[in-house]
């Protein structure tokens, strides 16, 4: 029971970040699910999203990833900041697609944290993937103002 609890903490944190991030909303992209150590988030690719070769620009495709990220590593209650990303695209995404990106925690140690987010279209096809490592900070999500 405790585990399911914790877990729903988690959740309840996650969506608390995600509501007070502008550059979310700016973007739509969606909250699907969160836990610890993992997130999914989805995005519907509009026109204003495009680059001028008419796919969706790889800028959005990192932010998308990013969020994914950033969401999972501060899943957990300590303030977690990236300090290493990489991303390598895989197929071409045009208006209209729906994204969803899916990260999880490879591993966590008291400092630093790996995660792995894959980016895919919703007929499947990989889009993008990403690796991110975070420094953990010693002060807590509820220092920034998040919940207790």
């Amino acid at each position: 029971m405790t585990e399911h609890r914790g877990e729903a903490e988690a959740r309840e944190r996650v969506e608390y970040i995600a509501s007070r991030d502008p550059f979310i909303k700016t973007l739509g992209i969606r909250l699907v699910e969160a836990g610890f150590g993992h997130a999914r988030v989805a995005f519907t690719v509009a026109h204003k999203h495009l680059n001028f070769g008419g796919s969706c620009h790889g800028g959005v495709l990192f932010s998308l990833a990013d969020t994914a990220f950033g969401l999972a590593s501060n899943s957990h209650g300590a303030l977690a900041v990236g300090i290493d990303t990489h991303m390598t695209f895989s197929v071409a995404v045009r208006e209209g697609d729906v994204l969803t990106a899916s990260a999880k925690e490879i591993s966590r140690t008291r400092r630093l944290g790996i995660y792995r987010v894959e980016v895919t279209r919703e007929d499947g096809a990989l889009v993008a993937a990403f690796t991110g490592t975070v420094y953990i900070s010693s002060r807590t999500i509820d220092e920034q103002g998040g919940p207790r």
